[in-house]
Parts: structure tokens; sequence; C-alpha cells
């Protein structure tokens, strides 16, 4: 089972401050001059939830609960697990619920301390059992081998993708823990798919593509993935969603993600 997070587990080895999401709804702890900090990337991840989703959730590479913490902030009848394998940021995924901007969902959110990557029987012992999710969710580490890695263990952690097959182990690890009709997202790096959408293809159906711009007239910047798992639907690309407008003004999809209000990325 996932365990409750510590109060112990909340003394931070580094300097922190408080940044609040979707006008107050939820706040997170974060690092300053070293690690990552979750932004953008997290928040159009999350927006592929809907409210009434209800079950269990998996933030898997949760950082410092970005992901996790908008889930239970936007679906009410939902409970979610945190996976982390830094115990830098599960401490700080502890503070973070501690915190009065998170006391309406914090008794519905728990962490696992746990590489993804390691042995199912590992992954086991540490309560993150096959096929019990009715959602999971994935901002992964992406960035590929040969890409320079952050001299700060932290941030390197939460970016870099080591190996070449990183991913793809990643993807597999990920849909293992999804229940048969259970829904799946994740945010990507455009060049990332080639890796990882055979993977998909063999475990998922429905499968969304989505590609955000930064810009209208822009090669896309990310893309978001969805799926369901077991379902013998098509794969389908989605319209593309644009964050800001001609002249840098934010556009109202960016508006809505940003606030809390989107819902995208599904059939």
């Amino acid at each position: 089972m996932s365990s409750p997070i510590r109060p112990e587990a909340s003394i931070s080895p580094f300097d922190t401050r408080i940044d609040g999401f979707w006008r107050g709804r939820f706040a997170l702890v974060q690092p300053v001059g070293q690690g990552y900090r979750s932004g953008l990337d997290a928040l159009l991840l999350a927006s592929t939830l809907a409210p009434d989703a209800k079950g269990r959730l998996a933030d898997l590479g949760a950082g410092a609960g970005a992901v996790g913490f908008a889930c239970a902030a936007r679906a009410p009848r939902l409970d979610v697990v945190c996976v982390e394998k830094m115990p830098e940021m599960v401490g700080l995924l502890a503070q973070g619920l501690a915190l009065t901007e998170n006391e309406s969902f914090a008794d519905r959110v728990s962490s696992i301390e746990a590489d993804l990557l390691a042995p199912r029987r590992v992954l086991e012992e540490a309560g993150l059992h096959v096929g019990v999710f009715d959602h999971v969710l994935t901002n992964p580490p992406f960035y590929p081998a040969g890409h320079r890695i952050s001299p700060d263990p932290l941030r390197a952690a939460a970016l870099n993708a080591l190996g070449e097959d990183f991913l793809s182990h990643w993807m597999r690890s990920s849909l293992a823990l999804l229940k048969d009709s259970g829904r799946f997202s994740a945010i990507l790096p455009p060049e990332a798919l080639g890796e990882c959408l055979p993977v998909y293809e063999t475990r998922l159906g429905a499968i969304a593509i989505t590609p955000i711009h930064a810009r209208e007239g822009e090669a896309a910047i990310r893309i978001l993935i969805t799926g369901r798992k077991a379902s013998r639907a098509p794969l389908a690309i989605l319209p593309g969603c644009i964050l800001h407008k001609t002249g840098g003004t934010p556009s109202e999809f960016l508006r809505s993600v940003s606030e809390g209000e989107a819902l995208f990325g599904w059939r």
C-alpha cells in the first residue's frame, strides 16, 4: 500500500519557496537554486483529467507533487498516489501537503518513494501493483541520451532520460499499473514519439495526440498523448493548441490551463 506522507520527511536540505497554482487551488513547496520547479508542463498534463474522475490515480515521476496535487484539487472523488524516486523531492511533497492551501485534499494524497524502472518485485514491495490504477499520468524525464546533463543531480533526475531505451521502459512500467479500460496521459517533446508510440500501440487504444505550439505557425514544442487500456479504437491526431497569439499575448487556451479550467486531449 502507499504510505502517508511522514512529518519527519518535511525537512529540506536546500532553500525552498511556495508557489501557488490555479488561483490558489493548490500550492507546492519547490526548490530554489537547484532541482527542477514544475510549471506549465504539469498543468497541461493535469488538464487531461476530467473533474468527475474517480478511483485511484498514479502521478509517476511526481517531483514536488504538481500533477498529483492538481488532480486531487480538480477531482474530489479521486485518491492520488505520487511516485517519486528522489527522497529530497518526496520531502518537498510532504511539506506541500502540510500547507493550508492543500488541506482540502491532503487526506486523499499519499506517496511512494520508488524508482519506476526498478524490477517488478521491488515495485510491488513498495506498493506499486500491476493493474490497480484507474488513471496514470506521467511527465517523465525525457531529454535524450547525449543531451547536456545538469551537474545538479536533482535537476538531472527530473529532466534526463538515462539510456537510449529509457522512455520505452518507463512507458511499459507505467502502463502495467493501469487497469483495463483505465486512462493514461503523458506529456513529451515531439521527438520522443517515435520511441514511445510502439509501446502505446501494443497496450492502448483510443490514442489521441494533441500538439502544443508556442505560437501559431511554429512547430509543436510538446505533445499530449492520451489513451485507454485495452480499447480497440484507432489512433487520432487532434487539433493543435496554441499558447501565445501573434505578438506574444497569452491565448485563451493558455489562460484556461493556467487557471485550472481547461479539459482537453480526449476524442
